[in-house]
């Protein structure tokens, strides 16, 4: 399923995005019972899940996505996103040769995940403008990447039993001021601003996704690609991320967490190729789709 959170005559609700016909199927009329919050919806587990898909055997109508402004998946996250950071080798030594003097630039990949998090205010939806104005720095660079969505959740999640804890996929543009983030020595703040964390255009659950290796992660900025990789570059891979971080914490029902971008971002061109007022971000991952933002 490709589920969204859409606006259809000013009523916020959730529906399942049917990509071959552009349609949603709305929710709220085909089982009114279920909750109409993206959280709610994943917090109820297999049998929501299980009684929406028994639904659609049925051909309901969908009201045309011409017609409806989408919103991020999960538009106020309950908690925090969770990110990880230099996850991709050649990301890893891009970073590096901006950081690093010459001769200390090892490039080494880290021997842990480095797990820090973005502010859920930071998150918008697709075609809502990343407001760059906010950062006096000037500095504002994107990175796109995979997000896990959990759905069961849990503590010391083992490797072996991950799937069972992950709902779907979506798409996160961890956008960062660059200069904020070297300024404060950490990475919350200049990964925090408001609009920096666009997210969609959907979650498509873990079912519909065979291999998550496979994934390719494309970032245009206009016309041009800037990062192109897969999933299966990844230093830590999936299993090793929810059972790293569900050591420490308990993952609960809604978690993102974005998984770490490949090669390519703005911070790693001599000189820098920042984001500024007019200039469109497109990231694609299929099967999930395409998350799209202009920058003012």
């Amino acid at each position: 399923m490709h589920l969204v959170t859409f606006i259809e005559s000013g009523k916020t609700r959730i529906g399942v995005l049917k990509p071959q016909i552009d349609e949603v199927v709305d929710l709220s009329v085909l089982l009114p019972d279920l909750p109409q919050d993206m959280a709610a919806y994943i917090s109820q587990g297999e049998s929501a899940w299980n009684k929406v898909t028994e639904a659609l055997k049925s051909d309901a109508t969908g009201l045309p996505l011409s017609k409806l402004t989408l919103l991020a998946p999960i538009p106020r996250p309950l908690r925090n996103v969770l990110c990880v950071g230099k996850n991709y080798p050649e990301h890893v030594k891009e970073v590096q040769s901006v950081v690093a003097s010459e001769k200390d630039n090892k490039a080494t990949a880290p021997e842990s995940p480095i797990i820090f998090t973005k502010a859920t205010t930071s998150v918008i939806g697709p075609e809502e403008t990343i407001p760059a104005s906010l950062d006096s720095t000037e500095s504002v660079d994107y990175e796109g990447e995979l997000a896990v969505v959990i759905g069961r959740g849990g503590r010391s999640i083992s490797r072996g039993n991950v799937m069972d804890h992950v709902f779907g996929y979506t798409i996160i543009n961890d956008v960062t001021s660059r200069r904020m983030q070297r300024k404060h020595q950490q990475w919350f703040l200049g990964k925090s601003l408001d609009g920096f964390c666009p997210m969609g255009p959907c979650i498509v659950t873990r079912d519909e996704i065979e291999d998550v290796g496979q994934l390719r992660i494309q970032t245009h900025i206009n016309s041009e690609l800037r990062q192109d990789g897969y999933v299966r570059e990844m230093i830590f891979d999936i299993p090793t991320l929810i059972e790293t971080i569900s050591a420490s914490m308990t993952l609960e029902a809604g978690d993102i967490i974005a998984t770490g971008t490949p090669a390519g971002v703005g911070m790693g061109f001599k000189p820098p190729k920042f984001l500024g007022k007019g200039d469109v971000v497109t990231i694609n991952i299929e099967p999930i789709g395409t998350l799209q933002n202009p920058v003012a």
